[in-house]
């Protein structure tokens, strides 16, 4: 039986394995058509795991090494993969002045793409081998399966040490988690109080709810304390929605003791707080503490899968009180019944085999290259942002307006997201444009399109484009 040698390798097992089968299939050692062994059997010959086999054949198959047959096995591949079978039939091109020009997309925030395709079809391949695969596959009890809380609790104890899988609430992604503490704890025409720049997914939940919205002033580190106490004096709010790390769209992280003064405030004046954690992971400062540690009696913590690891992992955590966890758990039963059981096993295996951290380190150091990228290229302009963020936000000089200059980088090539849709109120003209780093896949088409925002910034007549 074929087993590669990897002790030399420095790199994801499953990559050494592939890079083997390629210095095997050259040196002649691996002959054309040649069966290789099962993952089972391979993966106890290496004492790894099935799914890092299929991972590596995987990614094998796609560098034309490899060809698997259903009910066969995996074979050494026979063919050339770059071989022609047919002459393809013509096809007329279109006029160069029919062919739109490509827009870059800066605008969505998630995560590098770059090495999810090889692990998600080695852990798909892996569920379905699984022994869990039945369950996944059958209704699931309110909350979720207690397995699958369980892995969200140990994703949650990275950044709350003492969770426990009972407290957990499995949902639908982020949005959803939203969606369901909302309606859950608040009723109709209650004030809900969020950032004065805030998640646009925020104002639709809340207008689509009937509840009354209302921001509250910021500074570098979002959330001013002063401003929140002024407010709750004057009204009395039912919730308090805050993103205290990386927050969308400015980027602030609070400090521990502006944490700690929310914190406070909320207990004086009784209201509940959802620490919306989507972005906890890309902390520079890897000691800060969820706000919801501050006051657990009165806070849910929202998190998510969906832009650590693969945006169509739509698997969402929340972490409850018990008092409220009743409330929670009926809001999921009233709006989509239930998570996909298929997809909590999948994100449950993602994190029983530690993939997840894997996963956070490399879209830290991506993001940390990119964010380097655009402090060169938009030196001079005012930008906001953190060392480990997917996103910055960029204040524009006179006399841009936020609108007129993400009208304009659009006709140049270049989408993004002007400040304007994060007002949860229309109360002034906002100069800032949010800027995503992570979207374009390749670091060279972000390079080009940054560089097209900076000329565009550094013109001191916008009409110039008209």
């Amino acid at each position: 039986m074929w087993v590669p040698l990897l002790n030399a390798f420095n790199q994801p097992v499953y990559l050494a394995i592939a890079d083997a089968l390629g210095r095997d299939i050259a040196s002649g050692l691996l002959k054309p058509g040649e069966r290789l062994p099962t993952l089972r059997e391979l993966a106890q010959a290496l004492q790894v795991t099935p799914g890092t086999v299929s991972r590596a054949y995987a990614e094998a198959q796609r560098r034309g090494l490899l060809q698997g047959e259903v009910g066969r096995g995996t074979y050494v591949r026979t063919t050339p993969l770059t071989e022609v079978v047919a002459e393809p039939e013509p096809v007329a091109q279109p006029s160069a002045l029919s062919v739109a020009p490509p827009v870059l997309d800066l605008s969505i925030i998630k995560p590098s793409g770059d090495t999810a395709s090889s692990w998600l079809r080695g852990a798909l391949v892996e569920l379905a081998n699984g022994t869990d695969f039945a369950q996944a596959l059958d209704y699931a009890p309110d909350g979720g399966h207690p397995a699958h809380r369980e892995a969200g609790a140990q994703w949650l104890r990275h950044s709350l040490p003492e969770a426990n899988w009972q407290q957990v609430v499995i949902t639908a992604g982020a949005q959803h988690g939203l969606l369901v503490a909302i309606s859950a704890l608040t009723a109709s025409d209650d004030l809900i109080l969020c950032e004065s720049l805030c998640y646009p997914g925020i104002i639709s939940l809340a207008h689509s709810l009937q509840r009354r919205l209302r921001g509250v002033e910021m500074d570098a580190e979002g959330i001013i304390p002063a401003s929140l106490r002024e407010l709750c004096q004057r009204e009395r709010p039912a919730m308090l929605v805050c993103v205290a790390t990386c927050q969308n769209p400015t980027t602030a992280t609070m400090s521990h003791q502006r944490r700690a003064e929310i914190a406070a405030i909320a207990e004086e004046f009784d209201f509940l707080i959802l620490d919306d954690d989507i972005y906890g992971f890309l902390a520079a400062d890897t000691s800060l503490k969820p706000l919801a540690s501050y006051a657990p009696e009165r806070s849910v913590y929202l998190t998510s899968l969906s832009k650590s690891v693969l945006p169509a992992l739509r698997i969402g955590y929340l972490y409850s009180p018990p008092r409220l966890l009743s409330r929670l758990t009926a809001m999921v039963r009233s709006s989509v019944w239930m998570p996909s059981p298929l997809t909590a096993q999948l994100a449950s295996n993602i994190i029983h085999e530690g993939l997840d951290l894997g996963l956070v380190k490399q879209q830290r150091e991506a993001a940390a290259r990119r964010q380097a990228m655009a402090r060169e290229v938009l030196a001079g302009l005012t930008v906001r942002t953190e060392p480990h963020a997917y996103h910055l936000w960029l204040e524009l000089p006179e006399p841009w307006s936020a609108d007129e200059f993400t009208n304009l980088a659009r006709a140049q090539g270049v989408k993004i997201l002007s400040g304007s849709q994060f007002q949860p109120e229309r109360s002034g003209e906002t100069r800032g444009v949010r800027v995503v780093l992570m979207s374009p896949t390749r670091e060279e088409e972000l390079r080009f399109a940054l560089t097209q925002l900076a000329s565009l910034a550094g013109t001191a007549d916008p009409r110039r484009f008209y």
